[in-house]
């Protein structure tokens, strides 16, 4: 993976940092997701959630988690340090950190961040790790933007 930004984040790492905004007083904005083929609704999702605070922590599925979500076993279509590089180069996001289980609740419960935000395809009562934050924050999505239907559309012109 290249990470000439510094972003990508070992959850060791990511703690240690996350002790030093707590210390400079920085709200920690959590969100996470697969982010294949990043598109526009990606991009605005992660712009609403860095003006929530001061930090954008983005936890990143394994391409073994990202398979178990059953999005068709073509899924993901970018390896996992691709994904990582493409979110690592966003001004908007602040760190990268990945997760191998279904849902990230196992790295809420040790990060804690102040703000947990999930796209507008989730109720607050479905986001999973939501006892480990602060508050919990659903981001309307852009309309018309979806990785599964870019898929759908190009296996339709393939």
């Amino acid at each position: 993976m290249t990470d000439s930004t510094g972003k990508f984040k070992s959850l060791k790492r990511l703690l240690t940092q996350r002790g030093l905004w707590a210390w400079e007083g920085k709200k920690v904005v959590f969100t996470n997701g697969v982010f294949d083929l990043l598109h526009a609704g990606h991009v605005q999702l992660l712009e609403r959630c860095k003006a929530m605070g001061d930090v954008l922590v983005v936890g990143l599925n394994t391409d073994a988690s990202a398979r178990r979500l059953g999005k068709g076993p073509e899924r993901p279509i970018n390896r996992f340090q691709d994904r990582a590089t493409v979110l690592c180069a966003l001004g908007c996001v602040d760190a990268v950190v990945g997760f191998s289980e279904n849902t990230p609740a196992a790295l809420l419960a040790r990060l804690k961040p102040d703000i947990l935000a999930k796209g507008g395809d989730y109720k607050k009562s479905q986001v999973a790790g939501s006892e480990h934050a602060g508050e919990v924050v659903i981001v309307p999505l852009k309309r018309g933007y979806s990785t599964t239907a870019v898929v759908r559309a190009l296996r339709r012109r393939a």
